[in-house]
């Protein structure tokens, strides 16, 4: 090893162990706010966050790409998420080339990698690989073949200088959820065929479904969505590192729809493992009623999320197939077509085991909220019936008798209490001899 590579090496661990300690005082400061009953805890752990990440967001800015990688793949996955938040948008593109595939996909199918928005991009074929070539004018058109255009919430001046380029009408991304069924699958007159889908977004706090225009126009594939998606930064990714993956707009699609086919298959499995940590929690004895109301609102977050991954896939089955009916496919394309309605077709079993699974849990829950209330109604039901010889006696010396001893007596009403009290005490002592306050 050479004396440059030691240095280097030695860097890096320098850089490491600061990283790493960086996220130990996070986590240490936020363990402690938590632990103690603070009136004004978020604050603190705001102010705290905010300082910590601050030192580890200038520290990562005087990183190479190449040493950002290293850092974030020697990290656990919750610390790699907390790091890749801090580091500057305009280096995530890099980072991501030197990282190793698994981590790739993770980050940049996550709904933490949020890049900047770029409204227009054209990809052409360079050595069997995609080269992404950013286009703010008409001009920029014209020494590229592309292979495919990729408009995220495009202007309308934008959309009209691509179309008079190309010779076709690009439509709004704002209105393409007001198309009707029959409007989603269909070629014109001259050839083209446009496509209108919905593309799962499973970002931290919420989840919904964005519809996205496809036309393929000449070989050419145009897209045009309102919002940027995972799995366009997947593919991307995957086209300019892997050298042969695409051939022409057909191909480019295709992989779009199989990259969605993934990207529900990992939001599923995250649907999983937030059912195991509810499971968990429902199968507690000591559920409480503010415990289940938590768990019934994480259920309901998993159902729906469940119901737009269901409703993703139906989407894309309808698109594929209405490519492969169509006859607008290679043998090659037919084929990847078949693969990724069997990959959808495997998703369908998961879905409709989660939503039984769902079912249960909610019924589970909704059983032990009854079970409190029974609890509560079982201690008034006790408590009227314990209080009935009291109330009997207290009528009796309510009455307007003439002859009754105690009411000329010094002790008489001490008297009239005290059999209260034991009338009381003794249907008590009986239900807990019995068991039933437990």
């Amino acid at each position: 090893m050479s004396d440059a590579e030691q240095r280097s090496g030695e860097s890096l661990q320098q850089s490491l162990q600061q990283v790493i300690r960086l996220l130990n005082k996070h986590g240490l400061v936020e363990d402690m706010v938590h632990r103690q009953d603070m009136p004004r805890h978020g604050l603190v752990e705001s102010l705290v966050h905010k300082q910590h990440m601050e030192e580890l967001r200038k520290l990562l800015a005087g990183l190479s790409a190449e040493e950002s990688a290293r850092i974030i793949e020697t990290l656990s996955p919750k610390e790699r998420l907390l790091v890749w938040d801090q580091i500057q948008e305009d280096q995530r593109d890099d980072i991501l080339q030197w990282v190793s595939d698994d981590i790739r996909e993770i980050l940049a199918a996550s709904g933490h990698y949020q890049a900047r928005k770029v409204i227009l991009n054209a990809f052409e074929l360079d050595n069997g690989r995609l080269r992404q070539v950013q286009v703010s004018s008409r001009a920029d058109f014209a020494n590229l073949h592309p292979i495919w255009v990729d408009m995220v919430a495009p202007t309308a001046e934008v959309r009209s200088w691509v179309g008079d380029f190309f010779g076709l009408e690009l439509p709004n991304p704002s209105e393409l959820t007001d198309l009707e069924a029959s409007a989603r699958f269909y070629v014109e007159d001259n050839g083209e065929i446009h496509l209108l889908s919905d593309f799962l977004l499973d970002m931290e706090n919420e989840s919904r479904n964005v519809a996205v225009a496809f036309i393929l126009h000449r070989d050419i594939l145009f897209s045009v969505r309102q919002e940027e998606l995972p799995v366009f930064r997947l593919q991307r990714l995957r086209a300019r590192i892997q050298p042969g993956s695409v051939s022409d707009g057909k191909d480019v699609l295709l992989d779009l729809y199989s990259a969605d086919a993934e990207y529900s298959a990992d939001a599923l499995e995250d649907v999983y493992a937030a059912l195991e940590k509810v499971s968990k929690q429902v199968l507690n004895s000591n559920m409480t009623d503010a415990g289940a109301a938590r768990t019934l609102a994480d259920i309901a977050c998993e159902e729906d999320l469940n119901s737009r991954i269901r409703r993703n896939v139906l989407d894309t089955r309808r698109a594929v197939s209405f490519l492969m009916r169509g006859k607008f496919l290679s043998a090659t394309q037919y084929s990847d077509a078949r693969q990724i309605l069997l990959d959808i077709e495997s998703l369908d079993g998961h879905t409709s085991f989660l939503f039984d699974k769902i079912n249960f849990l909610m019924d589970a829950t909704v059983g032990f909220i009854n079970i409190n209330q029974n609890k509560i109604v079982k201690i008034f039901s006790v408590a009227s019936v314990a209080l009935l010889p009291p109330t009997l006696i207290a009528s009796v010396y309510g009455m307007n008798f003439r002859h009754l001893p105690e009411l000329e007596w010094q002790y008489g009403y001490i008297y009239s209490l005290a059999i209260m009290i034991v009338s009381v005490a003794v249907p008590f002592w009986l239900f807990h001899k019995k068991g039933w306050l437990r």
